[in-house]
């Protein structure tokens, strides 16, 4: 008998039945789950394995937009934007060695350290490690065939004209967006929008194919602006030229079209170049001619004569004492360069008297000689929206003491910029009408303001021929084949609120004085050569962009090519 086969348990017959049963349950649900999710995920939810795949090989580049181009009345380019690449990578597709990052590191002309922490950060999907490269250089990044690094079309802006209309035209930064002058004030007609693009890339992160654009880039639209490019060529070298000559600290000058009053040239030295701005200083950078203020002087003394005429106060004929030179108003002296005892309001113009000015303006209500200058545009923005323009100032009327009012007839104790000086200017070339401002090209002229009358306007015309003739301040400015007319000033300049040895020269005058087609204003600062008067320093820029300018757009002649009076040797100049 075999004992020890009997002493064994019956084992299965302590099992119970259900547990087979139960387990059998549970992996018919679990395989319905999947069955279920699997459904779930390639039916109903597709997208989400899609987006998976997709994540692995497929990115959305973004598609550069071109930058609208900006030219010159003409159609000739001032701003246009050129093709570059730069280079990009996706941090988590990188595959490089030490080698390898040292030789891209070389090209690019970047830090190895520096490299390395923007290829190797996977907190982010895309990063630029350099931007607007040239041409060979991008060429030598695509040799390397590098996984996870690729180049982006972008474009940079470039500047045909350089240093020759910087200031007006500004520049942009690495975006393509404006940064200063035009190029920010326009930025909204000027930028493009964006596009983008689905592309294919293998395991490497190199694309290899293009799956389809999302959305077409927009290019921004471009402009024509008032300038003239060979008025604005012109108008920069002589400027330039007198800056260097009298060792002025800077200088600008602004050409009108004297009908329209449109904005041919806006030039400034010093200046710099905007397609290499490595190294330039703010002051360079500053469009003086429209931000810049300075007391005007003599060349204010048209409109304070104007407004006595209109006044009925005097006529061009009327005689004026003028003192042998020395007026006292409240106890303060005005003085005249050149003492004379009686002169005529059209000799006070053309001889510049700042004690015949003083009478004419005390003799009017200060409200009258405030409203004529601001209804001039003084103490008022031109309308020009150029980035920064700066107002001037012109005082309220009520707060004007005797003597105030005398000085502000010869222009002190107000401020204006350059182009602000040249637009007042317009009331004399447009029968009395201010003309406002445009730095773009308009395909007609726009009407302006009704400051004065005609016969005024004309009488003032005659009065400013007579100071570019002998026996006038600027004899200088005389221009061969042509009349011209215009007014000199001279201006101490002021420092902590007091008037300081050092000057503003300047000039704004109009030709041909028989039919009007150009305003030119030029300011020299700080001139410091030996010479700083208007006339000396200011009126010979005037002469010169002057008579390019007319010959340039084919101006007809108004008087013979041998009209120049040689000046006398101690030319008239302004008391300062």
């Amino acid at each position: 008998m075999n004992y020890a086969a009997s002493a064994l348990p019956d084992i299965t017959a302590k099992l119970p039945g259900w547990r087979a049963t139960a387990l059998f349950v549970v992996l018919l649900f679990g395989l319905a789950g999947l069955f279920g999710r699997g459904a779930y995920l390639q039916v109903v939810h597709n997208d989400f394995l899609q987006e998976k795949g997709n994540a692995r090989y497929s990115r959305v580049i973004e598609v550069s937009a071109h930058r609208g181009m900006i030219t010159d009345r003409n159609g000739i380019p001032l701003a246009v934007s050129t093709p570059v690449e730069s280079v990009w990578a996706s941090p988590a597709d990188v595959e490089i060695d030490g080698q390898q990052v040292r030789q891209l590191a070389r090209i690019l002309g970047m830090g190895v350290g520096e490299l390395k922490n923007r290829l190797f950060d996977t907190s982010r999907d895309f990063v630029y490690l350099k931007r607007q490269l040239p041409p060979d250089q991008a060429e030598k990044v695509v040799s390397l065939n590098l996984p996870g690094i690729s180049l982006q079309r972008e474009y940079r802006r470039y500047y045909p004209v350089g240093e020759v209309a910087a200031q007006t035209l500004g520049f942009t930064g690495q975006d393509d967006n404006g940064q200063e002058g035009l190029e920010f004030a326009l930025q909204e007609q000027l930028v493009g929008k964006h596009g983008s693009q689905r592309v294919i890339k293998d395991r490497h992160g190199r694309i290899v194919e293009d799956a389809g654009s999302l959305r077409a880039p927009k290019p921004g639209s471009d402009i024509a602006l008032s300038l003239d490019s060979n008025v604005q060529h012109l108008a920069y070298r002589e400027l330039e030229s007198a800056v260097k000559q009298h060792r002025a600290k800077s200088g600008a000058v602004v050409v009108l079209d004297a009908r329209s009053g449109e904005v041919l040239a806006l030039a400034n030295y010093p200046a710099y170049n905007p397609n290499n701005r490595g190294r330039i200083s703010s002051q360079a950078m500053r469009n003086r001619a429209v931000i810049d203020l300075f007391e005007p002087g003599s060349t204010m003394k048209p409109f304070t004569v104007a407004t006595a005429i209109e006044q009925g106060k005097v006529r061009p004929e009327t005689v004026i004492n003028t003192e042998r030179g020395v007026y006292m108003v409240s106890n303060r002296k005005i003085h005249d360069s050149h003492p004379e005892s009686m002169l005529t309001v059209a000799q006070v113009i053309q001889k510049s008297s700042n004690i015949g000015a003083a009478k004419m303006a005390l003799a009017l209500e200060p409200q009258a000689l405030w409203q004529r200058l601001s209804d001039s545009g003084f103490g008022a923005q031109t309308g020009s929206n150029f980035p920064g323009e700066a107002p001037g100032r012109l005082r309220d009327p009520g707060t004007w003491r005797p003597i105030e009012q005398a000085t502000l007839s010869y222009g002190h104790g107000l401020s204006v910029n350059l182009l602000q000086l040249a637009r007042a200017y317009t009331v004399f070339t447009n029968d009395g009408e201010l003309k406002p401002v445009s730095l773009l090209r308009l395909d007609a002229p726009i009407t302006g303001r009704k400051v004065f009358s005609v016969n005024t306007a004309h009488a003032l015309r005659d009065m400013l021929e007579l100071v570019t003739q002998p026996g006038g301040t600027a004899p200088l400015a005389q221009v061969a084949g042509y009349r011209v007319a215009g007014k000199t000033g001279t201006a101490h300049k002021l420092a902590g609120g007091r008037y300081i040895d050092r000057y503003v020269a300047s000039f704004v005058g109009f030709a041909p004085a028989s039919n009007p087609r150009l305003v030119v204003a030029v300011m020299i600062d700080e001139p410091n050569n030996g010479q700083y008067y208007g006339g000396l320093v200011a009126a010979p820029v005037f002469s010169r962009v002057t008579g390019a300018a007319l010959r340039a757009l084919n101006v007809p002649n108004d008087a013979p090519l041998d009209n120049v009076i040689a000046p006398p040797a101690d030319i008239v100049r302004e008391e300062v």
